[in-house]
């Protein structure tokens, strides 16, 4: 499997060092994906490189304009190609989410700035809309970075170790369960008993136990998701 990856973004700058560093830049090395951050304003259309505008009908900020966007996609998309948007009013980024999109051949980004982006780039250009948070960034392209770096621990042998991907916090709707390595006893802080004991079904127990209260805590949201 391999997937690519172009980012249409105003501050590539941004996330080149994020995807030639650690697994992501390992992973582009095996030949498992392929990252490619565009800077929007090379489709700029005026000598000054603008890519922004103030509102029709007024209000604070800047509107992204359509055409740099329009020419960008229409230069970077193939047949393939599944363009995404990232959008603080966009679908929620989830585990099962991020599973999906790695099925895909080629992923284009568009990272929005200001106070976003004409709705006819949204109406005409975007397959997919997509939020990492209920918060606001100053712009999508870290919420790119992340969306990238979510999507890509799916790909086969990415990670590695396989295990890790079944284990871990939401692939389950439950949150992940306390880890600890040595030494067993740390400033009298001991790890728990049932962890050194070799019994795997106990520790199996402990551990879904563990994952079930903390889940009851945090985010008993998601508990509601197993009824």
């Amino acid at each position: 499997m391999h997937i690519e990856f172009d980012i249409l973004t105003l501050f590539p700058e941004m996330v080149e060092g994020f995807f030639t560093s650690s697994m992501l830049a390992r992973g582009q090395k095996n030949g498992l994906l392929d990252v490619r951050a565009h800077q929007l304003r090379n489709w700029a259309q005026d000598k000054h490189h603008k890519t922004d505008e103030i509102p029709y009908g007024g209000g604070a900020g800047m509107v992204m304009l359509p055409g740099p966007i329009f020419d960008a996609v229409e230069a970077l998309r193939r047949p393939a190609t599944k363009v995404l948007y990232m959008a603080p009013d966009g679908e929620p980024l989830t585990s099962q989410l991020a599973r999906e999109l790695v099925q895909e051949e080629h992923v284009l980004i568009l990272s929005g700035h200001y106070e976003g982006v004409d709705q006819r780039v949204r109406d005409e250009l975007i397959d997919q809309e997509i939020s990492i948070g209920d918060y606001v960034l100053t712009n999508g392209t870290l919420a790119a970075a992340v969306l990238i770096d979510s999507v890509s621990r799916f790909i086969p042998g990415f990670l590695g170790d396989e295990k890790s991907l079944t284990e871990e916090s939401f692939m389950s709707t439950l949150l992940g369960f306390p880890q600890y390595t040595r030494p067993a006893d740390f400033r009298g802080m001991r790890v728990p008993e049932v962890l050194l004991s070799g019994n795997h079904a106990a520790i199996a127990q402990w551990r879904h136990e563990q994952q079930l209260d903390k889940t009851r805590r945090l985010r008993p949201d998601l508990l509601d998701k197993n009824n």
